[in-house]
Parts: structure tokens; C-alpha cells; sequence
């Protein structure tokens, strides 16, 4: 298995400094049955909600449909908002160019609307996962940190 090309930090005085700044979203996908929706990323075999960079022209809600549809083939339609984090202690490196973003992710809630789970590029593994397995899975400590606050937040967004 070769590096991870992303690595995360968090509240690490061995951090590289950030050096870029980019809006993205995650989103909570839900199926019918009330489960999330998860990919396990390429990048670090992580498992992590799907989302990913804004593109010029497009709003958050849009890059969040978009990035769901693009790595697990699953289309959706957002219903709400987790929260907003942008941790400057949460630094993101990607080892392939050296960019280090400050976290800066807009979570939202969506239902699906079609589609089969489907990997991608980005994505090794996609399943709809019930609640009771969400903490079997590996996933970065502020990914998880954003499926708590969905689980037990109810509708108060978390602004960090």
C-alpha cells in the first residue's frame, strides 16, 4: 500500500502551517432506511461522509450534490445543515503538491433521490452504513467529530 497523499493534523505543533484556503462541503446522505451514507477515501483508506472543493460558479448546496453524485454515484437532494467547521487547529496536507488547507467545510443533511452505490476515483468502497456501525469504522477524528454532532445535535447546527 503506498502513503497516504492526505494526512490530517489536528492541534499539532508539528503541523505543517497551512498555506490555502478552500470552501468545501460533506453531506449526511440519507437512504430510506435511515442510513448514512459513507465512502471509504483512496487517498487514506479512511472512511469519511462524501464531499469535496467548491468550483468557481457553483453554491455550497451545489458543490455537495455534485460531490456525492461524483464519488458514490448516488444523487441527492439536501434537506438541512449540520454545521459549519473551520478549525484553524485542523490542517489538511496533501503530500502530492504540498498544499496545506485550513479546514473549511459546510456540512449538510440530504435524502437520496436515485442512483447505486458506486467507488470512484476518490472512493475504495461505498455503503449505506446503519447508525450502529458508524463506530466500527476508521475515519479521521474530525470526520467523526461531524457525524456526532448530526447523531446527537438534532437541528442546532455547530458553528466552529
Amino acid at each position: 500500500m503506498s502513503m497516504a497523499s492526505r494526512i490530517d493534523y489536528f492541534d499539532d505543533g508539528q503541523a505543517p502551517k497551512a498555506n490555502s484556503l478552500v470552501p468545501s462541503a460533506n453531506v449526511v446522505v440519507l437512504n430510506a432506511r435511515d442510513e448514512i451514507l459513507m465512502i471509504r477515501r483512496s487517498d487514506n483508506g479512511n472512511w469519511a461522509l462524501p464531499g469535496g472543493a467548491m468550483d468557481l460558479g457553483e453554491s455550497l448546496p451545489t458543490t455537495g450534490v455534485r460531490e456525492v453524485e461524483e464519488e458514490t454515484g448516488i444523487t441527492c437532494e439536501i434537506t438541512g445543515l449540520v454545521g459549519i467547521y473551520t478549525d484553524p487547529r485542523h490542517v489538511i496536507l496533501y503530500t502530492s503538491n504540498g498544499e496545506c488547507r485550513q479546514e473549511f467545510s459546510v456540512v449538510f443533511t440530504a435524502r437520496a433521490t436515485g442512483g447505486e452505490p458506486t467507488p470512484s476515483d476518490e472512493s475504495r468502497e461505498v455503503e449505506w452504513v446503519p447508525r450502529a456501525g458508524l463506530g466500527k469504522l476508521q475515519m479521521d477524528r474530525s470526520m467523526r467529530m461531524r457525524i456526532e454532532h448530526y447523531v446527537n445535535n438534532g437541528d442546532t447546527p455547530h458553528l466552529g
